[in-house]
Formats: structure tokens, C-alpha cells, sequence
């Protein structure tokens, strides 16, 4: 019951911002979902951990480059590359563990609101234009927020 009246209510909410401007507010609330997302991944995730394993991972690329003809020492730098990629994996399970649901459900509102309005802009549907927005600003958020 409770659920429902909550639910209702987003709906409600996002009836009256998508007939304001579906394409403006649909970019708005990828703006807020980039935001949502990139402030749980700087604050649910080590970060200096993950700027290090990425920066050791960057550097064990490039050393791999320079191993083109030597396959032997080549598969013992891919094997610690996989080895520096497992706290990465760690660190992004543990952040999905706690935005999956979250996620979803707002997706699934959002749905229900753009899904019968079809093509929205550029002739394309809502899913297509929530993906590009939430791209584009999860990478200028990132930057902007030093999120690794």
C-alpha cells in the first residue's frame, strides 16, 4: 500500500516534468541519475585504490606494448594485469550491490512516464536518449569530481 502511494505519486511527478519539456526533463533526470551515480561511486569505493590499480594497470599496458615479439614475458604481464584487475571488479561489485535496485526502480518510472510518448527527440525513444545523456554526464562528472 505504502509502495503503491509512493510510486503513484513519482508517477504523478514525472507526468507533470515530462509534458513540460520530455526532452529537457528526460536530460535532467540523466543529469540526476550520472550525479546519484558518481557520488556513490567516489564515497562507496575506495578511491585511492582504485586511481592506484588503475594507474599499475595503465603502466603494465604499456610495458605489454613493448613485449609485442617476446609471447613468453607477454602472457606473465597479462597475468598480472588480471591479477591488478580483480580489486577493481571487487570494488565495482560492492558499488552495484548498492545502486542496483535503486536504479532500477527509478528506471522503471521513468519508463512508465516516456515509454508512451514514443520518439522524443532526434527520432528517437526515451531509452536511447536517457543512455547518451547519462554517458555524456557520468564522463563530465567523473572528471569534475575526481571519481576513478
Amino acid at each position: 500500500m505504502v509502495f503503491e502511494s509512493i510510486t503513484t505519486n513519482a508517477v504523478t511527478f514525472l507526468d507533470g516534468f515530462a509534458t513540460w519539456n520530455p526532452l529537457v526533463s528526460l536530460l535532467l533526470i540523466s543529469f540526476f541519475i550520472a550525479l546519484l551515480s558518481n557520488i556513490a561511486s567516489k564515497f562507496l569505493t575506495n578511491q585511492k585504490l582504485m586511481k592506484e590499480t588503475r594507474d599499475e594497470m595503465k603502466r603494465l599496458q604499456g610495458e605489454m606494448k613493448t613485449l609485442k615479439d617476446n609471447p613468453t614475458k607477454m602472457m606473465e604481464k597479462q597475468k598480472e594485469l588480471m591479477s591488478k584487475n580483480m580489486p577493481l571488479m571487487k570494488e565495482s561489485f560492492k558499488l552495484m550491490i548498492y545502486t542496483f535496485i535503486p536504479f532500477i526502480l527509478i528506471l522503471s518510472l521513468v519508463s512508465k512516464v516516456y515509454g508512451p510518448l514514443g520518439k522524443i527527440a532526434f527520432g528517437v525513444t526515451w531509452i536511447w536518449i536517457y543512455i547518451a545523456g547519462t554517458l555524456l554526464f557520468s564522463l563530465i562528472l567523473r572528471k569534475l569530481l575526481k571519481v576513478y
